[in-house]
């Protein structure tokens, strides 16, 4: 306590200077936390940090849920996040001959937003350091953290030197090798699972077009409110647009498929038989350029619990749940992570001015960090179980009849919904509670994970595998009928002959 007769706010660490990192450091800070982030990489601000970035980071997708969890902690930064980004309606298919189908994913236009992830970590640090009570150490790596003395020991890259740092609670949101996960494992029985799959990406650049008129803006050489997909079965090619007329191509296929592209002969004639409208776009010389500068990256998803340490420490994002890409909620997943905890901590009472005793644990906190660890896992399974699930639907189902008889189906039950509920419907609620977890009438699993933050990743797994069950028997059914009829009509055929 002051001389003055103030409570000191405790001291609060985050590890991770990413959009989790900033957007939990935020919550604390609004609470009353005292916050110093941790950032082992040179500020991502830097030109060097951002030309390194572009090299391998899948764009961004930020949907419902992470918008959520950004207008739950500050709604003014969420408007000002929403001008930056481009919606996108839904998919655009791109068949092996160059044709386009549009796929949209919302009968009440809803959409994701396409945005460069050394963008999104820009503007979030940004809005972090304008909160009273936030600092940031860049190139300081997290060596050891000691959670039971509350401390943690600290390379300072720049000045050379080890420094000891000590916190009174500690957030973990530095991705999925994080130092503060493999810390943790040393003190708490956790049970982790990581699974690397047998596919690697690489990403590539379309460049802007040509103005439309001498001296006017450059254009986009696709539409800028879809995302892009050509999907080849074992292997895919997706686009999403950049705000300066760009696209951020990204290639997904096997390792083996990768190993065979050892010449540039080889990329060129690969490219050209399974891509061939997009490699016009990209160009031969840029993209062969791409193709030795730019790093093959693997692919992981990442299991663990609990997600906490007694009253100490918490991990949140890809540290706690790494996922693969592929439904595009590893970033909106890692967002709502702090908007649940931020409720969790609030309902609790937690108080950042609250001294405990050396030794003792603070029970408030303690308890937050319990309900975390057992009431957010379920979710976190399902949301990495959808993600894997989504690779298959992106690179395989959606060519086949099959998929589009069931989402036309889908899309058809859905329409009998009498009740039309958006994101914008269900953000108030979202402020003091997690979940609402009511949903009536059919949904697609789509708009569920996407469209529908009120709703758990859990809730909305479980409610397509029972849908799931219902579009099978009504396909089967349908086939059915239709063999029947088929019989019948064979045989009305084979009588009337007869009779001839």
């Amino acid at each position: 306590m002051s001389s003055s007769g103030c409570k000191l706010p405790r001291k609060a660490v985050v590890v991770g200077a990413g959009p989790v990192g900033c957007l939990a450091a935020m919550s604390l800070a609004r609470m009353g936390w005292s916050v110093d982030i941790y950032e082992g990489r040179p500020d991502m601000r830097l030109p060097s940090s951002k030309a390194a970035a572009q090299q391998r980071s899948i764009n961004l997708a930020i949907s419902a849920r992470g918008l959520a969890a950004i207008q739950a902690i500050d709604p003014a930064a969420a408007d000002r996040f929403l001008s930056t980004v481009i919606p996108m309606r839904g998919r655009m298919i791109h068949d092996a001959q160059g044709h386009q189908q549009s796929q949209p994913y919302d009968r009440d236009g809803q959409g994701i937003n396409s945005i460069g992830r050394a963008y999104l970590n820009e503007d979030l640090l940004g809005e972090a350091l304008a909160v009273p009570g936030i600092r940031v150490f860049f190139q300081h790596k997290v060596v050891t953290v000691d959670f039971d003395r509350k401390t943690m020991n600290v390379r300072d890259v720049e000045g050379g030197k080890d420094v000891n740092v000590s916190f009174d609670f500690c957030v973990g949101a530095d991705g999925s090798y994080s130092i503060i996960r493999r810390q943790l494992m040393r003190v708490v029985r956790m049970d982790y699972q990581q699974e690397y799959i047998p596919h690697d990406y690489l990403e590539l650049k379309m460049p802007a077009g040509p103005p439309t008129e001498p001296g006017g803006d450059p254009t986009f050489l696709l539409d800028p409110n879809h995302l892009h997909i050509w999907p080849r079965h074992t292997f895919m090619l997706i686009a999403l647009p950049n705000k300066d007329k760009t696209f951020t191509c990204t290639v997904f296929a096997p390792t083996a498929e990768f190993d065979r592209l050892n010449s540039d002969e080889a990329i060129l004639r690969w490219f050209q038989a399974n891509f061939p409208d997009a490699l016009p776009l990209i160009g031969q010389e840029a993209l062969l350029a791409d193709f030795h500068r730019n790093p093959r990256s693997a692919l992981m998803s990442i299991k663990a619990k609990p997600y906490h340490y007694k009253d100490r420490a918490v991990i949140l994002g890809d540290s706690a749940h790494a996922m693969v890409p592929f439904y595009g909620q590893g970033l909106n997943c890692g967002l709502e992570d702090v908007r649940v905890l931020d409720i969790l901590l609030r309902d609790a009472g937690v108080d950042p001015t609250a001294q405990t005793p050396d030794g003792q644990e603070d029970p408030q906190l303690a308890h937050a960090l319990s309900t975390y660890s057992a009431t957010r896992h379920e979710d976190l399974v399902a949301a990495c179980e959808l993600a894997m699930d989504n690779y298959v639907e992106m690179r395989h189902s959606v060519t086949t009849l099959g998929y589009r008889f069931r989402k036309a189906l889908d899309n058809l039950l859905y329409s009998l919904n009498r009740k039309h509920v958006t994101a914008k419907d269900v953000t108030a609620p979202l402020l003091d509670k997690p979940f609402i977890n009511s949903p009536s009438g059919w949904l697609p699993l789509y708009t569920m994970v996407t469209f529908r933050p009120d709703i758990s990743y859990s809730t909305a797994r479980r409610r397509f595998l029972r849908q799931s069950q219902i579009l099978e028997t009504t396909a089967w059914l349908s086939a059915g009928v239709a063999v029947g009829m088929g019989i019948a009509g064979v045989t009305l055929l084979r009588r009337l002959y007869a009779r001839a």
